[in-house]
């Protein structure tokens, strides 16, 4: 397909926007194609596509939202894209050489912040991992589920601003001294003197699988570069892990 002079419309988790934006431009000087990206929670995305927004490509943090569009009809092919997991994000001065994970997500002192689960993708894996919180320890997840606060990710969260990362700026801004989302901020964090991220134990943590939905063959090349080698290691240098 020839795509000299054509445009393409992208909707894609906030997540990518580090990672995407400069990617979208390669593509875009390379094969002359203008192309119209949004950022937002992956839920409300697949909502706008749903009531009619035009679109393209469509850029999940999860495989269900894509996959909802494909048993609907609204899109033509689905396929995984990237992975992610989860880390914590918190004041730098909380956290020690000897720090554990689970001691401070459990601290009941602690205001943890999360994004909301149902809009954004980031929210249910939250909840998951919440979920092996309460196997490792009862009553402690049903509790961070009833306490922690929902602050990003829903029609009604906070708008962060585009060149802030979520975890910090809200941290930085009060709001939460913990917040659960993806691993892959931790490097753009290391140079934050007042924030920190800490790792979740692998087999505790919640694996995310990214994928892609194309609503017709238009957005096919586009596909295929996200998907190339080349770029997917651009991809895996911000700090995503290969599907």
């Amino acid at each position: 397909m020839n795509t000299r002079n054509a445009s393409l419309t992208v909707l894609a988790a906030g997540s990518l926007r580090r990672a995407l934006t400069p990617i979208l431009s390669q593509f875009s000087q390379r094969h002359h194609v203008s192309i119209h990206a949004q950022f937002g929670p992956a839920g409300l995305l697949r909502e706008q596509i749903e009531s009619g927004a035009q679109w393209d490509l469509f850029a999940s943090a999860n495989q269900e939202h894509p996959q909802t569009l494909l048993d609907h009809g609204l899109a033509n092919s689905v396929m995984p894209f990237l992975r992610n997991k989860l880390c914590l994000t918190t004041h730098r001065a909380r956290v020690s050489q000897t720090t554990n994970w689970l001691d401070l997500l459990t601290d009941p002192s602690m205001i943890v912040g999360t994004s909301t689960p149902g809009s954004d993708p980031s929210g249910d894996y939250t909840w998951q991992l919440f979920d092996r919180v309460e196997q490792r320890r009862p009553g402690a997840g049903e509790f961070l589920k009833s306490h922690a606060k929902q602050l990003v990710g829903g029609k009604a969260g906070l708008q962060v601003p585009e060149t802030e990362i979520a975890s910090a700026w809200l941290i930085h801004q009060g709001l939460a001294d913990v917040f659960v989302g993806y691993a892959h901020y931790a490097q753009w964090l290391e140079h934050d003197a007042d924030i920190a991220a800490v790792t979740i134990s692998e087999a505790d943590n919640i694996f995310a699988t990214y994928a892609l939905a194309l609503r017709s063959d238009a957005a096919q090349p586009l596909a295929t570069y996200l998907l190339s080698s080349d770029i997917q290691q651009q991809f895996v240098s911000a700090g995503f892990a290969l599907r």
